[in-house]
């Protein structure tokens, strides 16, 4: 790998989504990346809503430089953890995109990338040679997703703390990292303060029964399991996104009480070829200021035309569910970013990172839209 003729530059911006969107890179991987001869960009505001001020990003080394956000978009490599809808023209044509940018199941966003000169490096696929996520907060994924469901029952379902019920049924669709930790949480009601309140109190445990792929194509195992379930997870990492594991009308199987947790929170994606549709046909997507849907909310309402939503149940939902609680979040991801951004830098840009290089070069490769032009079946 050669040293870049001048020094690489970074771009920080922050992420302007829903108001409920507290995270932003924290100061620690700020100063790691200006240690290695980079100039650091970040946006005026950033971590503000985690109660950090520029000043804290500032004075971590001379080679940070707080700016506005068309500057940050500006630089050689810019990073930011969701995809910034709307802005991409504000990157300039060979600049490096870090983002999650879910290649697979975005083809829109793989041909703007394209058009623009966009090396794109997408978070999601960044991997190691096993396959496993290099850049990933699962575990959190499951834990405030089960939680939030276990919340929800809490308050819709009294029967929940009724010392006479059936231990509490628990339907995981899906096998994967995801899914494993949402066992972990379900047998815990969500969190380990409510399982020590229930638990205490001398009622019926939770029973968790994970679904993988053998089954989830057995309509009628499925139809009947759905019968008996309180709390439906879907945790699946699909092969064929263009139909539903669950159609709209099963959802009329689960009982009234039941809630649905959403933690793969694919989109509707009707125009792309073949079509992208949700393992849970007709249920909404939330977002980090609001996850949770009652059957008479308005949010059913908007799904696409053509999608049936006629049977309905109290749904949580969350396209960032790790930024349910944005600090710690944050550290996880600073901690995984750290050595990949720095051997970015070192290289400056994608360019001349080798997809057979160091450990990190290959997994950078990985989630390499570049590389994955030039080899298409990876």
């Amino acid at each position: 790998m050669r040293e870049p003729e001048r020094p690489v530059t970074i771009g920080f911006p922050r992420m302007h989504n829903e108001p409920s969107e507290r995270r932003d890179f924290l100061p620690p991987l700020i100063g790691l990346l200006a240690a290695t001869g980079a100039e650091v960009f970040v946006e005026t505001g950033i971590g503000s809503g985690m109660g950090y001020t520029d000043a804290d990003y500032s004075t971590v080394s001379p080679n940070v430089h707080v700016t506005d956000e068309e500057e940050c978009y500006r630089q050689d490599i810019v990073v930011v953890l969701r995809a910034p809808e709307g802005h991409y023209e504000l990157l300039r044509p060979g600049a490096v995109l870090v983002s999650m940018l879910h290649f697979t199941t975005r083809p829109a966003r793989v041909a703007m990338l394209r058009e623009l000169g966009v090396d794109a490096v997408s978070l999601d696929l960044i991997a190691n040679d096993e396959g496993r996520r290099l850049v990933e907060n699962l575990r959190s994924v499951a834990w405030n997703g089960i939680s939030s469901a276990f919340a929800a029952m809490d308050r819709t379902w009294p029967n929940l703390r009724n010392p006479h019920r059936s231990t509490v049924k628990v339907t995981i669709l899906g096998a994967g990292r995801v899914g494993l930790h949402a066992v972990e949480f379900a047998t815990k009601y969500g969190d380990d303060a409510r399982n020590e309140t229930l638990t205490r109190a001398g009622l019926p445990g939770v029973e968790v029964v994970t679904v993988g792929r053998n089954l989830t194509g057995d309509s009628g195992y499925l139809r009947g399991r759905l019968e008996i379930t309180d709390v439906l997870v879907d945790a699946t990492a699909r092969r064929d996104p263009s139909s539903p594991i669950v159609p709209n009308a099963w959802i009329a199987l689960l009982p009234d009480h039941a809630v649905i947790c959403d933690l793969a929170v694919d989109p509707y994606l009707l125009d792309a070829e073949p079509r992208i549709v949700r393992a849970i046909e007709g249920i909404p997507q939330g977002n980090l200021d609001q996850w949770e849907f009652a059957p008479g909310d308005p949010a059913w309402d908007t799904l696409p035309p053509g999608i049936p939503t006629d049977e309905r149940r109290t749904v949580v939902s969350c396209y960032s569910w790790p930024g349910v609680r944005p600090e710690p979040c944050m550290h996880v991801y600073g901690s995984q970013l750290a050595p990949l951004l720095e051997t970015l830098a070192r290289a400056g840009g994608v360019a001349d990172i080798r997809p057979d290089g160091s450990y990190f070069e290959r997994a950078i490769a990985r989630g390499s839209l570049r590389w994955r032009q030039e080899r298409p079946g990876v």
